[in-house]
């Protein structure tokens, strides 16, 4: 957690950042984002994840980057479609 929370800093500070705006944008305190850079065990994942999303750092949801998801979501298309014609009924109208 210290690496994560030194990488956290480092993102912050390369993007001349301040942390209040950052803490602004995950929602939490400047205190808790103080917490979070020091890597801090008690600070929630979920707080974590709103700091990485603040700094543009996270993707986890993103359908688009999941190329497992998509290649399994592919397998699953039917490979060749039927369609089924209306009985009784002529083409002409």
């Amino acid at each position: 957690m210290r690496k994560l929370g030194a990488d956290i800093h480092d993102a912050r500070r390369h993007r001349r950042l301040p942390m209040a705006v950052v803490a602004e944008r995950a929602f939490t305190s400047r205190s808790t984002l103080q917490r979070v850079e020091a890597g801090d065990t008690n600070v929630s994942i979920g707080i974590y994840a709103g700091v990485l999303q603040a700094l543009g750092l996270i993707k986890v949801a993103d359908i688009s980057n999941d190329s497992v998801g998509q290649a399994l979501a592919s397998a699953e298309l039917p490979r060749h479609v039927h369609l089924k014609h209306k009985t009784g009924a002529s083409r002409d109208g």
